[in-house]
């Protein structure tokens, strides 16, 4: 039986929006009827041209939220930037569950798994929208989300004991264009005691202890109530100049840093992530399997098990694909997102999704 075929509206043309643009294209079970931009400069500009595609798609771009409402779409794709906006990011998506609309997001990111974030009252909007509407919503990308949730959690279904599981992102971050994370948020390029936000107490349980926690409900795991958080950061030896800014020698070049969760003080779920700006830092941290980076899927119990989840651009490297994939990911769960009861719906609570349709001949 074939699927439905989807109103689609896609929210921003990004680095991640592009690619969900050329993926609503590319399902032959989505239409794609409208597109929001935050930039004037983009308003009134076809979709098709602002995806790279080199084509009309037929859908001019507007800032315009009420017009795009009153197309009644079946969902959005929200692919906007959130990590500097998480707050008014939040408002966003309320808005358009309360306006009756599905919704996949790649952020915040917070809302893969909220509990114990301290956003009950935000969740509690969101279920109360989609209770009233029968709109769902439903956070998740490539980390995180699947390589850090869904695919340890469908490991897991291999084991006969489970001691701990770790996931991680092994990854040179020199191609990815983001000033301001990369800048603001990690702080690379800056002093070594530069107050990045990452660093503050509380902020890295905050967005990632959700996959932590997610890992640990989907194993009927209660933790500990405080996450245990981790980070070092290196100096660059050399003076390098990256895709999002200049790293002096000196500067911070790369971090290790991680969310733990423990039962009865003992690690069961782990979150590492290493982060550098040349493949030569931190040459006693894990490196990737192959190229510039990845993840990685350890289970340690009975059997022990390890996956390493690579991949690369078609014609660009792994931040290129990492877009893509992340868009993907959204994209290709939008039905299952659909179907779902109204509110808030995290990953393991979804059916298994594929990319139907995208096998062309």
């Amino acid at each position: 039986m074939s699927a439905p075929t989807l109103r689609v509206v896609a929210w921003s043309t990004g680095t991640i929006g592009r690619h969900a643009l050329a993926g609503i294209d590319a399902r032959p079970d989505m239409e794609l009827v409208g597109l929001w931009v935050s930039n004037p400069e983009k308003v009134g500009q076809d979709a098709g041209r602002l995806a790279g595609l080199d084509r009309d798609l037929g859908v001019l771009a507007t800032d315009d939220k009420d017009a795009l409402f009153a197309l009644r779409p079946d969902v959005v794709v929200h692919s906007a930037m959130t990590d500097d906006r998480i707050f008014e990011a939040l408002e966003d998506l309320i808005e358009i569950v309360e306006h009756g609309i599905n919704v996949v997001s790649s952020g915040p990111v917070v809302l893969t798994f909220p509990d114990g974030t301290g956003l009950d009252a935000y969740v509690d909007r969101i279920n109360a929208a989609g209770e009233k509407t029968g709109a769902s919503l439903h956070v998740n990308g490539i980390d995180p989300g699947f390589a850090n949730d869904v695919l340890p959690l469908v490991m897991t279904s291999l084991s006969q004991r489970i001691d701990k599981v770790v996931v991680s992102e092994i990854c040179d971050y020199s191609t990815y264009y983001q000033p301001v994370v990369m800048q603001d948020l990690y702080g690379f390029g800056r002093p070594l005691d530069y107050p990045a936000l990452l660093w503050q107490p509380g902020v890295l349980g905050s967005a990632w202890g959700p996959v932590v926690r997610q890992i640990a409900a989907g194993l009927d795991v209660e933790l500990d109530a405080e996450l245990q958080e981790y980070h070092e950061r290196i100096p660059s030896e050399v003076d390098l100049k990256i895709d999002s800014c200049d790293v002096p020698a000196g500067s911070m070049g790369a971090v290790n840093f991680g969310v733990i969760g423990t039962v009865d003080g003992v690690p069961r779920v782990q979150l590492d992530h290493v982060t550098r700006t040349h493949p030569a830092q931190g040459p006693d941290w894990p490196q990737p399997a192959e190229g510039d980076g990845g993840y990685r899927v350890e289970v340690f119990g009975e059997p022990m098990m390890k996956v390493d989840f690579s991949h690369h651009g078609e014609h660009g490297d792994h931040n290129v694909s990492g877009m893509i994939t992340t868009a993907m990911r959204l994209v290709n769960a939008a039905h299952a997102v659909c179907e779902a009861p109204g509110g808030l719906v995290a990953a393991k609570d979804l059916p298994m999704i594929t990319g139907r349709g995208l096998v062309q001949g």
